[in-house]
């Protein structure tokens, strides 16, 4: 039986800067990962989407080029070139050769477990460790829907192996990776079918931004089934058939091809978490403390599997949060301000607060809105779908929260993460001054046309 210093359980975003502390240490290290190294992000996530969302950009950019005085020749798509392409962004080989290349770290490919407190089981072998990081992330979540075990359903991993376009794609949820799939295929050439249970998409989100976001994508062309349940999936001669259930009466709706995106689950199951003393909450995460400590000693969970974020920055933030703690720090989840974005074009960016959010809170909530098309830069750019919205706390004059739906709504609400993390108040932000002609300029500027919600 093997004793490391160090176990890391999965290699996810968190893992990679856990050991950009630990290596230099010299510390005995056991990295286990049973799939593919990365994690999501790198393999199935962040990494390979964000490629095809730039090569549908392209495609939909050629495709207004007239507007622009352009004349192109058309649009082809070589959807094995655009595959090439992600995969190529996407190798992970550089993280398997820094891990194995570490003279203090045992990179383990099998599949870990738990056997007792801080006791691992991998393969044939039970390690223990004197500390033990859990970074083992979440899957996509298989909805109980009659007969859909009879196709070949596609999910956030699957439908990155397509070798072709989809002839109709039909895509169950109406949240972030299902609207970020729809706009991609349907650059791509795919018709688009999206079906929500929900009276709206993007459930988290406002009203406003969901309405929006609806109507950038049903102008290009994607078709949405809100307020709809699925009934049942069948194999049909165009590929499968899905009955749903809207308005109190049945609708069938056949395509070449089902992505089922309906949120993820944690992996906390396949642990076997009680033998170790970990204890997991209603939804199945791992339960954390303010520091990602579990309620076994020594054990910490981060990333997805502890229920405080699926992003990769907050991985890394639980990860940086750890290490923290270890060398004394304050650093804790509860001071994380939410930040995030749905990476449709235009991007949304959100931080904070929603404004649902805020008024439930009793915050004396003060708003100003301003579409992309009164932005002179926007107008320049031909990029004038979407809007900001910033919500202002009127007691504090403090930033609550803010939506940026448009171009580059994804980088301008870091600026707006940044300020509200220092706690100045909004009257210093309306002295900044920006480079013009930009879109964050703007931003400021909104402060003059606060009302109250």
């Amino acid at each position: 039986m093997r004793n490391f210093q160090h176990v890391i359980l999965g290699t996810g975003q968190a893992t990679g800067t856990l050991l950009g502390d630990l290596l230099p240490t010299g510390d005995s290290i056991a990295v286990i990962e049973g799939d593919r190294v990365g994690g999501t992000c790198v393999n199935t996530g962040c990494t390979p989407t964000k490629a095809l969302v730039a090569s549908a950009k392209v495609a939909h950019m050629v495709r207004r080029a007239p507007e622009y005085g352009i004349q192109p020749n058309g649009v082809e798509i070589d959807f094995d070139t655009v595959r090439a392409r992600m995969n190529a962004i996407r190798d992970n080989t550089a993280m398997v050769s820094w891990i194995s290349s570490a003279e203090n770290v045992s990179l383990i490919e099998e599949w870990g477990r738990f056997e007792g407190p801080r006791q691992i089981r991998v393969g044939d072998e039970v390690i223990t460790a004197d500390r033990i990081y859990i970074n083992g992330g979440a899957r996509p979540r298989v909805p109980d829907i009659p007969g859909l075990e009879t196709v070949p359903w596609l999910d956030n991993g699957r439908v990155l192996e397509l070798t072709e376009v989809p002839e109709h794609l039909i895509i169950l949820g109406g949240s972030y990776i299902a609207l970020e799939f729809s706009q991609i295929f349907r650059r791509f050439g795919a018709r688009v079918t999206v079906i929500e249970r929900g009276p709206q998409l993007v459930f988290r989100e406002d009203a406003d931004v969901a309405e929006s976001i609806k109507d950038i994508l049903e102008l290009e062309g994607i078709e949405f089934c809100l307020d709809s349940s699925v009934v049942r999936v069948d194999p049909d001669a165009a590929g499968l058939a899905v009955t749903i259930a809207q308005g109190g009466e049945e609708r069938l709706l056949t395509g070449s091809h089902l992505l089922v995106a309906v949120g993820r689950v944690p992996n906390s199951d396949l642990l076997n978490a009680e033998a170790a003393g970990i204890q997991l909450d209603e939804r199945g995460f791992i339960e954390v403390d303010d520091f990602c400590r579990t309620s076994a000693e020594g054990v910490f969970a981060l990333g997805d599997i502890n229920g405080h974020g699926a992003f990769t920055h907050t991985s890394v933030n639980d990860a940086e949060i750890v290490l923290d703690q270890m060398r004394g720090g304050t650093r804790k989840l509860s001071d994380r301000i939410p930040v995030y974005a749905l990476f449709i074009d235009p991007a949304l960016g959100r931080v904070g607060m929603t404004e649902k959010e805020a008024i439930a809170k009793g915050h004396n909530v003060l708003k100003a809105t301003k579409p992309m098309s009164t932005i002179n830069r926007a107008k320049e750019m031909g990029e004038t779908l979407g809007f900001a919205k910033l919500l202002v706390d009127g007691d504090t004059d403090q930033i609550l929260g803010a939506a940026i739906l448009g171009p580059g709504g994804d980088e301008i609400v870091n600026m707006f993460a940044v300020y509200m993390h220092s706690g100045l108040p909004c009257s210093t932000y309306r002295k900044s001054v920006l480079i013009h002609p930009t879109i964050s300029e703007l931003m400021p500027w909104m402060l003059d046309t606060l009302e109250p919600v």
